[in-house]
């Protein structure tokens, strides 16, 4: 009877947790596809290990670049997808743009951040992870022209300067082309400073 007891008396031991699940990522077949086409175009860039840091966060298939053809400040860890679609756009958009509307060569491009550990901020949906926590966006704040002029999306969206607008206008609709998720001043407070670029083929363009 006192074994029976003691047997009745035993806690069941604490059941697992289930496992996390793996962060989700291109395929390496994409990612090596995406790094051939980065070669082919002449970007320097240098591929960074995956890491899976927990709670939605992690790099999978991301590189760091080193050499797009401009200078580009801010920016860290892209997705391999996201690095192309943006060095396509700062090559073949912004740059033309600067020059065929500002009427100067763009010498630098600020960026304001890349990777970053966090949720979607300003928003009704902001208890979910950003893409910025996959490093597969990337925020533009400002660009700066070889004839010295700084241009900011904080100080300049809503230039009086008719260039200035038509700049911002073109920069804006060239990358709703390139990307599936752009978000700019015109979307809430939270982008009054920056134009969001997210390669996620959301089709949402603010």
């Amino acid at each position: 009877m006192s074994l029976l007891l003691a047997a009745c008396g035993r806690s069941e031991p604490p059941a697992k947790p289930p496992p996390a699940k793996p962060l989700a990522g291109p395929s390496i077949r994409e990612t090596a596809q995406c790094l051939a086409d980065l070669r082919q175009i002449g970007v320097a860039y240098r591929v960074l290990p995956d890491k899976d840091f927990g709670n939605g966060c992690g790099l999978v298939g991301a590189v760091q670049l080193v050499e797009i053809g401009v200078p580009v400040t801010g920016i860290t860890a892209l997705r391999c997808g996201q690095a192309r679609a943006f060095t396509t756009w700062v090559r073949n958009a912004l740059a033309p743009a600067a020059y065929q509307i500002l009427g100067s060569e763009l010498a630098r491009v600020e960026g304001m951040g890349s990777y970053a550990c966090r949720n979607v901020v300003g928003t009704r949906n902001g208890n979910r992870r950003s893409g910025h926590a996959i490093a597969n966006a990337v925020d533009v704040g400002a660009v700066v022209l070889q004839d010295g002029r700084r241009i900011s999306v904080l100080r300049d969206y809503r230039s009086a300067d008719p260039a200035v607008q038509e700049f911002w206008r073109a920069v804006h609709a060239s990358a709703c082309k390139r990307f599936g998720t752009v978000l700019s001043p015109d979307y809430n407070a939270a982008h009054r400073d920056h134009f969001h670029l997210e390669d996620d083929r959301a089709s949402f363009c603010r």
